[in-house]
């Protein structure tokens, strides 16, 4: 027995209704994925040079070398550069403390 064609017609538009819909779906897919893949190239800090940073930071701290206030506020530059804490507020002295921060860092 053959279908009417109706049917036909109405199988049809649904064949196409589901095949737009999933052209929209892999646009939709298609520019997250690109947005994430554009996330990841950022030009952020180099997470593996703040860590170094910060373990030599640590290791003058521990050995005397730093005050605990330069430390601290070093420590919240690093972790401020990483994105887990705010920047610390900005000291008075700053052009001495960024002398002492260079000094640090040789």
């Amino acid at each position: 027995m053959a279908s009417s064609p109706q049917s036909y017609q109405k199988r049809q538009r649904e064949l196409r209704k589901k095949e737009k819909k999933a052209e929209k779906q892999a646009i939709r897919h298609g520019k997250t994925a690109a947005k994430k893949e554009e996330d990841d190239n950022d030009d952020g800090p180099d997470e593996d040079a703040l860590l170094e940073e910060f373990r030599v930071l640590n290791e003058t701290f521990a050995d005397g070398g730093v005050s605990q206030d330069d430390f601290d506020y070093r420590k919240a530059e690093i972790f401020a550069a990483m994105g887990l804490g705010d920047p610390p507020e900005p000291r008075e002295d700053a052009a001495d403390a960024a002398d002492e921060a260079a000094q640090s860092a040789d």
